[in-house]
C-alpha cells in the first residue's frame, strides 16, 4: 500500500496532536497504579487496558494518521485470532502478549516474596525503571535477532506482513515469536529476584506501549521520541525498506537502540511502503503453521526454490541469507 497522501490536517489534528499521547500513555500509567493499589489488580488493570483500547479506537477516527490505514485489509479476524492464541485468553483487546508475563509473575511470587539479588531497598519507581531496561535489552536482542536471522524472521514476519497500522494489529504476533521475546525479557528479571510490583509494572508499562505505538492517530511527540517507543518511531520499524525497517527495536524505551546505534527518527513522519516482500498464507491457521514447513517458509522469506537468488524479506533488493546477515542494520 503506498502512502499516497499528507496525513490529516484539520484543527482538531492540529490542536489534539500533540497532547493525546502523553494524556493517554501517563493517564493510564496513573490508572495502572491505582488497579495495582486494588484488591483486584489484574481485573481493573484490564479494565484501563480496555479503556485505553477505545479511546484509541475512537481516535483512529477522528484523526487518523493516513486515512487510507483505515480501510479494511482483510486481517482483522487473523490479528484478533493471533492475540488470543497467542496467550490463550480471551480479553477484548489486543497486545495480551504483555499482560501474560503479569498473570504469571502473580501465580508464582508472593508478595512479601524476600529478596537477595534485587535493590528491594530503592524506591518503587527507580526499581520499575530499572527493570524496564533491563527487559528492553532483552526484548532489543530478540527483536533484533528475528531482523537479521533468517530463522527467526520467519516467525517475525507474520508481524511486519501488514500494510497498515492501526491498534486492532498490535498483538499479530506468531506464538514462536512471542515465546522467546518473553523469555529473554523476563528470565533476567526472575533470575535477579525482583519482586512481584515489578513485573506488574513492567508487564503494564509494555501493555500501554504497545497500543499506543501501533495506532493510527496523528501525534506530534518530538519531546518523547528519544526516551519512549512512540508511535512514529514505530512506523519507521515497519518500513519495506531494509535500511529504515531495521530501526527501533526497542519496545518500551528507546535506550538500547541509542546505545547499538540502530535509533532512526527522520524528519518525515513515515515511511512510503508498510509491510515485506515475501508472503504470509491468507488464512488465520496457515499463518501459524506456514514457518514450519520448508515451504512455507520460502514464502515468508521471498524464495522460489533452494537454489535460487532470495529477495531480502524486508526490502525489495535481492540478496544472500549470508550478505543480510552481514548487512548493518
Amino acid at each position: 500500500m503506498q502512502h499516497e497522501q499528507e496525513p490529516s490536517d484539520t484543527a482538531v489534528t492540529h490542536l489534539l496532536s500533540p497532547i493525546w499521547w502523553p494524556l493517554l500513555y501517563f493517564g493510564a500509567l496513573l490508572g495502572a497504579g491505582m488497579a495495582f493499589a486494588s484488591d483486584a489488580p489484574l481485573f481493573w488493570f484490564n479494565i484501563v487496558y480496555a479503556t485505553l483500547f477505545l479511546a484509541i479506537v475512537a481516535l483512529e477516527r477522528l484523526m487518523p494518521h493516513r486515512e487510507d490505514w483505515l480501510e479494511h485489509d482483510g486481517e482483522a479476524l487473523n490479528d484478533i485470532g493471533h492475540t488470543l492464541l497467542t496467550k490463550g485468553t480471551a480479553q477484548l483487546a489486543v497486545a495480551a502478549t504483555a499482560i501474560a508475563p503479569m498473570a504469571m509473575a502473580t501465580l508464582t511470587r508472593a508478595n512479601d516474596h524476600a529478596s537477595h539479588l534485587w535493590p528491594t531497598h530503592w524506591p518503587l519507581i527507580a526499581q520499575v525503571v530499572l527493570a524496564l531496561v533491563i527487559a528492553e535489552f532483552g526484548l532489543y536482542w530478540s527483536h533484533r535477532i528475528a531482523h537479521e536471522n533468517l530463522f527467526f524472521w520467519r516467525f517475525h514476519a507474520l508481524h511486519h506482513s501488514v500494510v497498515r497500522l492501526w491498534v486492532v494489529n498490535t498483538g499479530r504476533f506468531h506464538v514462536i515469536d512471542s515465546l522467546i521475546k518473553m523469555v529473554l525479557s523476563q528470565a533476567p528479571l526472575y533470575l535477579l529476584d525482583a519482586p512481584l510490583p515489578v513485573f506488574l509494572w513492567v508487564g503494564a508499562v509494555t501493555a500501554i506501549t504497545g497500543l499506543l505505538t501501533h495506532c493510527n492517530v496523528e501525534t506530534r511527540t518530538a519531546l518523547f521520541d528519544p526516551i519512549f517507543a512512540t508511535p512514529k518511531l514505530h512506523r519507521w520499524h515497519h518500513s519495506k525498506t531494509l535500511q529504515e525497517g531495521n530501526s527501533n527495536y526497542c519496545e518500551n524505551v528507546m535506550v538500547w537502540d541509542h546505545v547499538f546505534g540502530t535509533y532512526l527518527n527522520p524528519a518525515k513522519a513515515s515511511p512510503d511502503r508498510l509491510g515485506i516482500s515475501g508472503k504470509v498464507a491468507s488464512g488465520f491457521l496457515g499463518q501459524i503453521v506456514q514457518p514450519f514447513s520448508r515451504k512455507g517458509a520460502r514464502q515468508i522469506l521471498g524464495r522460489q526454490t533452494v537454489n535460487d537468488v532470495q529477495t531480502d524479506p524486508r526490502s525489495d533488493d535481492s540478496t544472500s541469507p549470508a550478505s543480510r546477515s552481514a548487512q548493518p542494520p
